[in-house]
């Protein structure tokens, strides 16, 4: 059995300004998605580390660009979570500029992995994000979260759906079904994290 990779992912930083993130060399991967979609949890079933990324029952805990390290030129950034009502208006505006700011200045980015509840894919943040990564030729990986939650015939089912519709918005857009709690596509989603940073798998 191959050893996992990103096992070696560690904490480094939180960024609140691009500023504060590390030198723009390497090659990095960020993680993208509605607050209560399951990003925390897939990046810790990717990483096949339990608390690495913060989960909680209260969503919106990722409330900076939190930085993990997994070698010297390797790098996993969360993103804030997207659509958290609770945050103050100014914060998420904050947040919208940032982000935009991070996808079209950051040289070191390889590509986004767009987290999406599979109950409820394709929501308004989710087309926007690929229409942004399809203006400025990005990669964008769609994981569908929690799949356990969908029948096996529900899931192939959506999984039909966003497959064609990111397609019409993106020729560099893909997707795929996800569970942490099963880990089901765990080992589909770090083989093209791999593809991107360099790492056969």
């Amino acid at each position: 059995m191959k050893s996992n990779p990103f096992a070696q992912a560690a904490y480094a930083l939180s960024a609140h300004q691009l500023e504060q993130l590390p030198d723009d060399s390497g090659l990095e991967i960020a993680f993208a998605g509605r607050s209560n979609a399951g990003k925390s949890s897939a990046i810790n079933a990717i990483c096949d580390h339990v608390g690495l990324a913060r989960t909680s029952k209260t969503p919106g805990r990722t409330q900076q660009l939190v930085v993990f390290t997994m070698d010297s030129s390797r790098r996993l950034i969360d993103l804030p979570g997207y659509g958290y009502a609770e945050v103050p208006q100014k914060l998420r505006d904050h947040w919208r500029l940032l982000i935009d700011k991070y996808l079209r200045i950051r040289d070191s980015l390889r590509g986004i992995v767009l987290i999406m509840d599979a109950r409820h894919p394709l929501k308004e943040f989710d087309q926007q994000m690929l229409t942004f990564c399809a203006a400025i030729d990005l990669p964008c990986h769609c994981l569908i979260t929690k799949a356990d939650k969908l029948t096996f015939s529900e899931g192939q089912k959506t999984l039909a759906t966003v497959k064609k519709q990111i397609t019409a918005i993106s020729e560099h857009a893909s997707a795929q079904l996800f569970s942490s709690s099963k880990k089901t596509g765990v080992e589909e989603a770090r083989k093209q994290l791999g593809l991107w940073l360099g790492i056969e798998l």
